[in-house]
């Protein structure tokens, strides 16, 4: 019979025993705040990682479109052949990237004697002519220079985010467009021309 009587009372003591036990042990608190941090570090490297690709992107599509319109102010006249050189160019300036839906414009500007700015001829990486010739082009207003030519050179590529968590962004913020533009003066002569554009 006592040792019917015994048992519970040690049940509560050993109940608190094992309690104390519990909050007192911290072999699992490494694992629980590594478990807590790793999402957020994880979550930080990506980011770096994307905004790391995205200004290495950025960096080649202004390299390109300085670059295309450098080029074409070396000639005084080019054509169709000669333009879709660039898209080779713009490759070897991407690389060891391959650009999603890389578009190029290529545009001649005449500027008057009042110094308006208008499309003398334009061409685009489909051998296009994506510009009405005559139509009215945006120069900046330091290069409005009377009876003048420029070449202005259009880059763009569209770039997508690689996101950790898919939801956390808009789509308008998950898929971007990075597009650069130059205006070059022509090296020689009064102006470049383009006998099939």
């Amino acid at each position: 019979m006592e040792e019917q009587t015994l048992q519970p009372q040690n049940r509560p003591a050993g109940l608190l025993i094992r309690i104390k036990q519990f909050v007192t042990d911290t072999r699992g608190v490494g694992a629980v705040e590594f478990a807590l941090i790793a999402p957020l570090l994880l979550s930080l490297y990506i980011t770096s990682f994307e905004i790391t690709i995205g200004l290495s992107v950025s960096k080649r599509v202004t390299r390109s479109a300085s670059t295309i319109a450098d080029l074409v102010t070396r000639e005084t006249s080019v054509d169709k052949t000669l333009l879709a050189t660039m898209k080779d160019v713009t490759a070897s300036l991407f690389a060891p990237y391959t650009p999603n839906t890389l578009s190029i414009k290529v545009t001649g500007v005449t500027l008057d004697a009042t110094g308006t700015p208008t499309v003398a001829w334009s061409w685009d990486q489909n051998n296009g002519r994506p510009y009405v010739v005559g139509s009215a082009v945006q120069v900046p207003a330091d290069m409005h220079t009377a009876n003048s030519f420029l070449v202005r050179a259009e880059v763009s590529v569209h770039h997508e985010l690689l996101m950790f968590m898919p939801g956390l962004l808009p789509n308008s913020v998950q898929d971007l467009t990075i597009a650069r533009e130059y205006f070059y003066r022509q090296r020689l002569g009064n102006s470049v021309s383009c006998t099939n554009c």
